[in-house]
Order: structure tokens, then sequence, then C-alpha cells
């Protein structure tokens, strides 16, 4: 939900689940940015290749990725409809 100042500045409230959301999209953008550059992924040399913590944060970013999507898509249909 977004709160407006006194000055008519919208600014969006950010939930837990936004945070967390975010942090893993960063995550999973700066390994892929390692895979696609170094041919280096940092999650499987933390974690250990093709284990289960390793495709366990995969499967947490991909959730993520997901989640930051439909907030965005949902936001830009409500700022959509309240244009006149």
């Amino acid at each position: 939900m977004a709160t407006v100042t006194s000055k008519g500045i919208v600014t969006p409230r950010r939930t837990v689940a936004d945070w967390i959301a975010g942090a893993l999209v960063i995550v999973g953008a700066l390994n892929w940015g390692l895979v696609g550059i170094f041919q280096f992924d940092l999650v499987a040399a933390l974690l250990g290749a093709n284990s289960f913590p390793t495709r366990a944060v995969y499967v947490l970013v991909a959730l993520a990725g997901i989640y930051c999507l439909t907030t965005a898509l949902r936001t830009s249909q409500r700022s959509s409809l309240a244009r006149p």
C-alpha cells in the first residue's frame, strides 16, 4: 500500500516479503552475472555443486523473481487504472 505525503509524493510501503524477495533477486542477478562473465557459480561454490542447499537457493531465487514480477505487474496495472 502506498503512502501520500503532504507534498503529494507517493511512497510505496514495503513489506518484509518485498525486502526478502528483493534481496534474493539481487543475489540471483549477481550470481548469473558471475556465471555469464567468469563462468563461476558463487552459490554452488559456497554451498556445493548439486547439493540440496544450492538447489533450495535456486528455487527461492526463482520464487522471489516471480513474486517481484507479479508485484510489478499489479503496481503498473493499478497506476494505469488511476490515470484519467
